[in-house]
């Protein structure tokens, strides 16, 4: 199969689909890959190195998509990359569709089949591929944080695991999930007094067992979560419905609740945000305030460490994308279910329920397709 990896586009994006071993790879089964020039720079990846894998470099975007049967991203096509996107032709990648209307209608359009990694999942319901982005994400909220706590840059000017004699920070988690863990796991190893909230009974007794003491669980409901505002410095929104639009669980009346100066990291900014007046913001411009408290929405925050993310991810897609080239899409989602949950668009047609339901269009099933 004709593979094509185009260069990363997104604003200050640096990852890379592909990484120099899994090309090899590719190139050992039979399959030819196409690697844009410098697509793996960002990551410290040279083209050398691909070429030494056994990859051609592409001059540039538009030989990448013109050659490739199947194209591997990181992130959805941007708008000035709908026009390069064919019919019949795979795509393989972050989409996120059911919180951007005109980036799902632009793929309705093209006639193209596309896989989202995002909801790619497993019998016992775990996202495989969504996994090891949202454990980046996760500690990267913690990190970014404690950053923006600081006064410069219009925080509350506290440390978060504070000093012997002075109280640490507060922080509030909204999710129990993988990027909620790693958060508790981060914020609790740099000593600030942690509080997860999440609707699951079962998640909460098994993150209490597994984290560490100065982290605490509670039942998520709007009367606790109105309560653990009002003392909490910082906030972080982890909360996940796979390939839906998130929840707002905080709305524009409750940030009065919120000291002046708290930070809220959404990291669920990519499927909307959970809270309502966060908006996606990039690693140029990470930061607004609204009512005093500081907003950070950063879309594609895995970018901000492209290294370590790029070969977090394509450890985890590799399989799964060894075996869309080698058997083609259709026979690949036949024969492997989890696979089979990442088709959100075929030939004009949406076959995951949550992007149709979230713009009210017709779902059929991908079976269909089969």
């Amino acid at each position: 199969m004709k593979i094509g990896v185009p260069k990363e586009i997104k604003v200050n994006e640096h990852r890379v689909a592909l990484t120099p071993a899994g090309t090899a790879a590719l190139v050992a089964a039979g399959h030819t890959v196409w690697i844009e020039q410098g697509a793996g720079i960002g990551s410290g990846l040279s083209d050398e190195q691909y070429i030494a894998a056994g990859a051609y470099i592409a001059a540039d975007a538009d030989a990448t998509w013109a050659f490739a049967d199947l194209i591997v991203k990181v992130k959805e096509p941007i708008e000035v990359e709908w026009s390069r996107v064919r019919a019949n032709q795979t795509i393989f990648t972050y989409f996120h569709f059911a919180a951007d209307r005109a980036l799902t209608q632009a793929h309705l359009d093209s006639g193209a089949i596309c896989i989202a990694y995002e909801t790619v999942a497993l019998p016992t319901g775990e996202l495989p591929l969504l996994t090891p982005m949202s454990e980046v994400a996760g500690r990267m909220a913690v990190q970014q944080g404690a950053k923006y706590l600081e006064q410069q840059y219009g925080g509350r000017g506290v440390l978060l695991g504070g000093v012997p004699g002075v109280a640490p920070a507060q922080v509030l988690i909204l999710g129990g999930g993988v990027v909620g863990s790693n958060a508790a796991r981060m914020a609790a190893g740099l000593g600030a007094r942690v509080t997860i909230m999440d609707v699951s009974l079962t998640r909460l007794r098994h993150l209490s067992e597994v984290l560490p003491a100065n982290v605490q669980t509670l039942h998520s409901n709007r009367h606790i979560l109105l309560e653990q505002l009002a003392t909490a410095d910082l906030v972080i929104g982890g909360v996940l419905i796979p390939g839906a639009t998130a929840p707002k669980l905080i709305l524009r009346e409750d940030l009065k609740q919120m000291q002046t100066g708290a930070v809220i990291v959404d990291v669920a900014v990519d499927q909307g945000g959970c809270i309502a007046t966060t908006h996606p913001t990039t690693h140029q411009e990470p930061i607004y305030i609204v009512d005093g408290i500081v907003h950070y929405a950063v879309a594609n925050m895995p970018g901000g460490v492209p290294r370590t993310s790029t070969f977090a991810l394509t450890q985890a897609t590799l399989p799964y994308l060894l075996q869309l080239a080698n058997q083609g899409w259709q026979s690949a989602l036949r024969d492997n279910l989890a696979l089979r949950k990442g088709l959100n668009i075929v030939a004009g047609n949406i076959t995951y329920p949550a992007v149709a339901q979230a713009f009210d269009l017709p779902y059929v099933p991908p079976e269909q397709f089969l």
